[in-house]
């Protein structure tokens, strides 16, 4: 199939996007061909070589995410690709330059325009696949672990989800600021990503969590936990946080769908016997509990820069690639992401 089309008579550009038509089941997202809106002055134009997953999609796609746009949307929060064409007063930016680039949606798409703030350049030793891994996920494990988290020397920290890209880049960044990191993942079959990786300990995400994890704490320290499950994990991680300990909550995977189709059942299972937090308590055991929404910083673009500036002096290497689909494959790929058994990022190839 041609996926990138040039209309030179009248200068407009066709482009293929995957558009969810319908929300509440991954078969909802579907390839069209539009024109493309003409270019902004402001923003350049990127023919987009690939895409980064996030669990932000999936929720999107099924109609669970409070950032979805309503009706028809595009989904796709980070991509990289090559400059084509940019706008009359862009100066800092020319056709060629490789970049990676964040949007808030837009993203499963052959070319997209964006404004010039939200792109960054792509290392010269970077392919366009560890570009389009990085931006999102180092971003919320930065944000997490220091904005909020305050991490520091010697803190004692639970990562959870810890193969996957969000966990991996956390880790990085929380031994650079010399902190005592344990991963908790779902399966043992991942503790040799763990070891790769350099965690100080490694646990598995089962019934006996809280007793396996309390075993590892030495003198029951455990400063910040970085939690994405929800539940019962929550619930145990919270519990077993030292005095002056912070929990950073960015996800809810037990809201997954355990198909291609949303089940509201489930959920609303899972939404009525969420833990609940009794503040007084908090205050009484000294505990926080700190929960934030990435994609709310593209409202502060200049905060995310200066984040992203910091961030790459702790943690500039390219992201641990678990799998890479292509194009036509991108239903492919997001089930078996919903499915929670791949390491790493995934990535959608053009």
């Amino acid at each position: 199939m041609e996926i990138y089309k040039i209309k030179i008579g009248n200068k407009s550009m066709e482009r293929y996007v995957y558009e969810v038509e319908s929300k509440g089941k991954i078969s909802g997202l579907k390839l069209k061909k539009e024109i493309l809106n003409p270019l902004k002055d402001t923003e350049i134009q990127i023919k987009v070589h690939a895409i980064g997953l996030n669990f932000a999609d999936l929720f999107a796609i099924f109609g669970i995410y409070s950032a979805t746009p309503n009706g028809k949307f595009i989904p796709g929060l980070e991509i990289s690709g090559e400059i084509t064409a940019v706008g009359s007063s862009v100066n800092n930016w020319k056709v060629g330059d490789r970049v990676m680039a964040a949007s808030r949606f837009g993203g499963y798409a052959t070319y997209i325009h964006t404004e010039v703030d939200s792109v960054f350049p792509l290392p010269e030793h970077w392919s366009y696949e560890e570009g389009a891994a990085f931006i999102v996920q180092a971003l919320t494990a930065y944000y997490a672990l220091k904005v909020l988290g305050d991490c520091k020397k010697d803190d004692v920290v639970l990562i959870h989800s810890a193969a996957g890209g969000v966990g991996i880049l956390a880790n990085r960044i929380a031994k650079r600021l010399g902190a005592i990191t344990i991963g908790c993942v779902g399966s043992e079959s991942k503790f040799t990503t763990l070891d790769k990786e350099g965690f100080d300990y490694k646990i598995v995400r089962t019934k006996s969590f809280k007793h396996d994890l309390s075993k590892i704490l030495i003198n029951d320290k455990l400063d910040l936990v970085l939690e994405c499950i929800g539940g019962r994990i929550f619930k145990d991680s919270f519990e077993l946080l030292s005095p002056m300990g912070r929990l950073v909550t960015y996800g809810s995977a037990n809201f997954t769908p355990s198909t291609s189709r949303f089940n509201p059942i489930p959920a609303l299972i899972h939404y009525i016997t969420r833990p609940k937090i009794d503040p007084l308590k908090m205050i009484s055991d000294n505990k926080s509990v700190m929960g934030f929404n990435l994609i709310w910083l593209w409202n502060h673009i200049n905060k995310l820069r200066d984040y992203f500036n910091d961030l790459w002096k702790l943690s500039s290497e390219p992201q641990r690639i678990g799998k890479v689909y292509e194009w036509n494959n991108i239903h492919v790929a997001l089930n078996d992401f919903r499915k929670g058994k791949t390491i790493g990022k995934v990535v959608i190839k053009l």
